[in-house]
């Protein structure tokens, strides 16, 4: 296979994600050690989130492909891209709470659900609970006039059953 060929192939697996993922976070980690980024790629793997160093102009043939020009804008300097496949929030949580332990990764920005963020929206997504907490909250909020209801019958009851007394 051709250079040509290889970097046709890569831009085309790099759009594929682009296309597939929630959430794209983009981070410069010039600084890092190899240990320090060891350890992150492993904290994104854990999450379900694919963390891969490219190159630009393959990156930017990639979000022209799939229709993510908007990525565009934090496409400079050494880049570092994280997929969220599953989890919306796992890649910007992860990276968040890597760049507060680690000062060295800055992270740019991303696309999430299509809509272009900074590094402040990253911030603000990482600091959502996880879909399971979502979940449990929403559960809970649901439950909630149930719960009330019963309670009350039951006081209801107790209070005829004093009166009859």
């Amino acid at each position: 296979m051709s250079v040509r060929e290889e970097k046709a192939a890569l831009v085309d697996e790099i759009a594929s994600k682009l296309s597939q993922s929630k959430s794209t976070i983009i981070a410069d980690y010039r600084g890092l050690t190899v240990a320090e980024v060891t350890e992150l790629r492993k904290n994104l793997r854990e999450s379900g989130v694919e963390f891969r160093v490219l190159k630009n102009t393959l990156t930017r043939r990639a979000t022209a492909q799939s229709e993510t020009q908007a990525l565009d804008v934090y496409l400079k300097g050494p880049t570092a891209v994280a997929f969220g496949l599953g989890d919306l929030v796992a890649p910007a949580k992860v990276l968040n709470d890597f760049a507060v332990k680690h000062k060295a990764l800055e992270i740019k920005g991303g696309l999430v659900e299509g809509r272009l963020i900074d590094a402040e929206g990253v911030k603000d997504l990482a600091s959502l609970p996880s879909r399971e907490g979502l979940l449990s909250m929403l559960l809970s909020v649901l439950q909630a006039p149930m719960r009330n209801f019963a309670y009350a019958t039951k006081q209801v009851a107790e209070q005829k059953e004093a009166a009859q007394a």
